[in-house]
């Protein structure tokens, strides 16, 4: 069934739902505190998905005559104890967030969360008790635990599938690449990301599935995956948005406290919480502070970033702006 087989009237109440999303980006540019804010993601989120191209150095790429080095043009953010460079390690360590973040984002928030809260709040009943009271269970538990007992038991098991992955394929790059550390961090913060998401979508689907553009769609006999996804799912864009934004961050800080535990992205391959971990010691902060200050504010911009960004989202998204 195409677009033209349902009624003007759906077509456009659909359209006037969706009409706040278009004027978002004008409102946005208009907002110093949004603009910065996203500006600073980028350039980190950025430095993170061009790394081969913008790193001067490699990640692990020592120089033992030239360990501790100060702040240089060669060196702009100095060196650590094997004379790794500082500045390469911290956009490695960019792509590392970025790669665990937007993968448990994607497979826990949008995946499991949209679907769960579209298929909820349409259906209600036993679905929609059955779907909100496994979420509550998960959220009732200490998430910061399980994730640390998910990944501690988890890592060799993973680790040997990846090798029998490997064997199978005749390859030999997959666990030197650091997927297996990759796959396990975001497929437990994946497990329990899809929880907000669920209830923030299934809230509004729950006001909007009584609207007349969901009836007229019903009465004209289109099916239920449209309904949930063509007609439903643009409409919740706003929520998506906000819930998006302050997701990622969560997914980011997450990997960093983990990795900080030492039982997220192992080494050699870089994370900003392992090089916080590395030189957190007394000695290292008073002879080398940059070493443990400049990961520490890069993590904190992109932390403050994200909240900032979520903020005026919600404030400029809020029903009372429209």
């Amino acid at each position: 069934m195409s677009f033209a087989d349902e009624t003007p009237e759906a077509l456009e109440q659909a359209e006037i739902a969706r009409a706040p999303s278009f004027r978002l980006l004008r409102r946005l540019v208009k907002r110093p505190v949004a603009v910065v804010a996203v500006v600073v993601i980028l350039v980190i989120y950025g430095a993170g998905i061009f790394a081969p191209i913008v790193s001067p150095y490699g990640f692990n790429e020592p120089d033992f005559d030239n360990r501790f080095a100060g702040l240089s043009l060669e060196h702009p953010f100095g060196t650590d104890r094997l004379g790794r460079d500082t500045l390469s390690r911290l956009i490695w360590s960019a792509q590392t967030t970025v790669i665990i973040s937007f993968a448990a984002v994607v497979t826990g928030a949008l995946v499991f969360g949209v679907t769960a809260g579209l298929v909820a709040g349409y259906f209600g009943g036993k679905t929609d008790a059955v779907i909100m009271r496994v979420a509550d269970t998960l959220f009732s538990v200490p998430t910061i635990l399980l994730l640390l007992i998910i990944n501690s038991t988890m890592e060799r098991r993973v680790d040997s599938l990846f090798r029998d992955v490997e064997n199978f394929l005749g390859t030999d790059w997959i666990v030197s690449s650091g997927a297996p550390s990759y796959f396990l961090v975001f497929g437990a913060l994946a497990i329990f990301g899809w929880v907000g998401m669920a209830r923030l979508v299934r809230s509004q689907v729950l006001s909007l599935k009584q609207s007349v553009f969901v009836t007229a769609a019903e009465a004209s006999g289109a099916s239920t995956p449209r309904i949930l996804f063509l007609h439903l799912l643009p409409n919740v864009a706003n929520l998506l948005i906000v819930g998006i934004t302050l997701s990622l961050g969560a997914a980011a800080v997450a990997e960093v406290g983990l990795t900080f535990l030492g039982i997220g992205v192992q080494a050699p391959h870089p994370s900003f919480g392992a090089m916080i971990f590395d030189y957190s010691g007394v000695t290292n902060v008073r002879e080398h502070p940059q070493l443990i200050l400049f990961p520490a504010a890069v993590i904190s911009a992109l932390m403050l970033s994200f909240n900032l960004l979520g903020d005026v989202l919600t404030e400029e998204l809020s029903p009372r702006r429209r």
